[in-house]
């Protein structure tokens, strides 16, 4: 049986070992796979969350200040990961609605179907 994990729910997960600019480390992670998908599959699309805020903000980054995280962070959605659900941790917390829609208009425009200026 797989973890039940559900979209939007923040975990620690343990994203070592990496390559280059990867994020890695054991550090929070957004759900962003679909419901249908975690519920029967083995693996997990996320996104890396990071509390360094000095990093440059992107089109594809997403704040989370005041939220239920230890630190105001930035869900970075350039840097989607599939991980196996082995790798989660310790469930954080759950973003609320307008953090969710946030980061569901940053998804778009990471992956495309929402386009950026001058793209």
């Amino acid at each position: 049986m797989t973890k039940q994990v559900r979209r939007g729910e923040v975990y620690y997960a343990d994203l070592s070992p990496v390559i280059g600019s990867e994020q890695g480390g054991v550090r929070p992670v957004v759900i962003i796979q679909n419901n249908r998908g975690n519920r029967y599959s083995p693996t997990v699309i996320v996104a890396p969350i990071t509390a360094r805020m000095q990093k440059a903000i992107l089109p594809t980054h997403v704040r989370l200040e005041h939220s239920t995280l230890p630190h105001d962070s930035l869900v970075l959605l350039e840097q989607l990961r599939t991980i196996d659900k082995s790798r989660l941790q310790d469930r954080l917390t759950k973003l609320d609605t307008n953090e969710q829609a946030a980061v569901d208009r940053a998804l778009a425009r990471s992956v495309g179907l929402k386009s950026l200026d001058g793209d």
